[in-house]
């Protein structure tokens, strides 16, 4: 890509739209894997200097921050945080929605984010806490993921239709592809539509010449990536909320027709109007297939921003041995020449921070010497966060023959009262090993902690169930500092697994025949069978095998799992 530098709003080319965006540690306007995806690709973006301004919701209160008492109940409290110290003032520019039949006015804020060359990409923030909205008007843009059904698709009208309308407000005339980041942006195709109709002057009561005329040049406007490997995470509306909602923003047959007959499927709706769709791994496109059949997916697996998942101990050695890693993920394959003992002193730095961390929050009496385990992500059922201690027995076992602690972290959506039991199941469990095995569950997992707990682990464990991991990006992080995975073959690993070279597989490939089998007791039963007997004896009997392993995650992994080969 040439260098666009600080482009005018009618030089970007590409429209980027998600519900989430990680902009900043300090802008909590993210709940996961989604939004920090969505942050690390734009900051790719303006490190490769590519003509893209992207579109997110303010989310005045954040996600929430997590509250955990002794137990492991959570509670949750809003995020608040100064968002004029930390946006500047907002655009003069007013646009207009209408939700069940009022008009709600929208305003944008801005934040850019600078790239290593010296381009950025405008962030643009919608907001409808403005004096002219009614009470339930000025909520929608602040909790993420907050409310009930009729919250979420008014919110999507605010970020779909609302964002197409803030571009053109804002002189953003020249976009000539929109990307939707999940199918929570897809009534911005819908918005194209509805403009295309009105220049081509095709009545939207002819479906069949609209979706013939109109679908065409809409889909040539539009791609959509979907993040999604189970039906139920697709967004859905009934037609009775959607009337509710949209009113005659477009007839009903026609909706039917691009959102499905049964239901208003938002994924359907953005498939149904993109030219491209894209899967965010390999296996994922198979199992997207399996959900959408006749629809046809690409595959782009994810990556992680290599600057910034990267800590600073580590960093200043990939400066030294490797300069242009910044501008140029691709050249981490030259890890292979670092000294292998200088990657593992910078570990050991890294690692002595998290311990004085954990000690100190959590006074749990942790050691930089002992090996560490590191499981933090969303806490949701398939992810199977207890698979750990399916045998207690076992486990208590492998921590007698070795030293071995633990760090969880991870928020249960405050609707998802399985996730939260699952928190509650963990601590109790922590009781029952704590005398051979130190465990803590650090409350409020954001940015700031992932980037002290993911490169200061000996090792990243995933156990989701099959095949319900569409990709997975915690275990990219941990590769960029040195740190191996083990996890259960599913997304991204079924790409970056290489069995003892960059980390270890736990259970079986996926096949036709068995990609949704899963089973606890024989998938337990090989980790705690390779932790016992490969792992740890690699750990603390074979330094230099183990350095010589840190060495490849980065060389191997680190260097084609980052966003630059993604955005490229």
């Amino acid at each position: 890509m040439g260098e666009t530098k600080n482009l005018w709003p009618a030089e970007r080319r590409i429209a980027y739209f998600s519900m989430e965006i990680a902009i900043d540690p300090a802008i909590p306007t993210y709940s996961g894997g989604l939004g920090v995806l969505a942050g690390d690709t734009l900051r790719a973006a303006a490190d490769l200097s590519v003509p893209i301004v992207a579109v997110t919701l303010l989310s005045e209160q954040g996600y929430f921050t997590q509250l955990l008492d002794k137990d492991g109940n959570q509670s949750a409290a809003p995020t608040n945080w100064d968002i004029r110290g930390l946006l500047g003032d907002p655009h003069t520019e007013r646009v207009t929605v209408e939700i069940e039949g009022r008009a709600v006015q929208i305003r944008a804020w801005q934040r850019d984010i600078a790239g290593a060359t010296g381009s950025n990409v405008p962030v643009l923030l919608l907001d409808t806490n403005l004096d002219e909205n009614s009470a339930f008007d000025r909520t929608l843009t602040q909790r993420l993921y907050g409310g009930d059904k009729r919250y979420r698709l008014c919110q999507e009208v605010v970020l779909g239709i609302g964002g197409v309308r803030m571009l053109t407000a804002l002189g953003y005339r020249g976009i000539a592809k929109h990307h939707m980041n999940e199918g929570h942006a897809a009534l911005l195709a819908l918005e194209l539509f509805r403009e295309e109709t009105l220049r081509s002057s095709c009545s939207l009561d002819k479906i069949g010449e609209c979706l013939a005329r109109v679908g065409t040049e809409v889909r040539t406007k539009c791609v959509f990536t979907t993040h999604t490997p189970v039906a139920a995470g697709h967004d859905r509306f009934s037609y009775d909320l959607i009337r509710q909602v949209l009113g005659e923003y477009m007839p009903q047959d026609l909706l039917r027709t691009l959102g499905g007959e049964d239901e208003f499927n938002m994924t359907l709706l953005a498939m149904h109007l993109s030219h491209y769709v894209n899967s965010v791994a390999r296996q994922h496109k198979h199992v997207s297939e399996h959900l959408f059949p006749g629809y046809q997916f690409s595959s782009i697996t994810n990556g992680v921003h290599s600057a910034t998942w990267t800590c600073p101990e580590v960093a200043k050695l990939f400066d030294i041995h490797i300069p242009n890693w910044r501008q140029d993920s691709f050249d981490l394959r030259y890890a292979l020449r670092i000294p292998e003992h200088e990657i593992w002193d910078a570990h050991q730095a890294v690692k002595r921070r998290l311990v004085e961390y954990v000690n100190t929050r959590m006074n749990a009496g942790f050691d930089a010497e002992t090996f560490t385990i590191g499981f933090a992500r969303r806490a949701t059922a398939y992810k199977r966060m207890d698979l750990l201690f399916h045998d207690i027995k076992r486990l208590r076992q492998i921590g007698q023959g070795q030293k071995l602690q633990i760090i969880f972290a991870g928020k249960a959506h405050p609707n998802d009262t399985e996730g939260q039991d699952l928190i509650r199941k963990i601590h109790w469990h922590m009781g029952e090993v704590r005398d051979v095995i130190r465990i803590v569950y650090l409350a409020d997992y954001d940015v700031n902690l992932a980037k002290l707990l993911v490169p200061g682990v000996d090792i990243w464990l995933n156990t989701p169930a099959r095949p319900k991991e569409a990709s997975g990006t915690s275990g990219m992080k941990a590769a960029h500092n040195g740190v191996p995975q083990m996890s259960i073959q599913d997304g991204w690993w079924m790409e970056g697994h290489i069995e003892g070279v960059t980390g270890w597989e736990i259970g079986p490939v996926p096949t036709e025949q068995n990609e949704s089998v899963n089973d606890d007791g024989a998938d337990a039963e090989e980790l705690y069978d390779k932790l016992e007997h490969i792992v740890l004896p690699l750990y603390y009997t074979d330094r230099a095998g183990w350095m010589k392993l840190m060495r490849n995650c980065i060389a191997f992994n680190a260097s084609f799992f980052n966003t630059h080969r993604m955005v490229q």
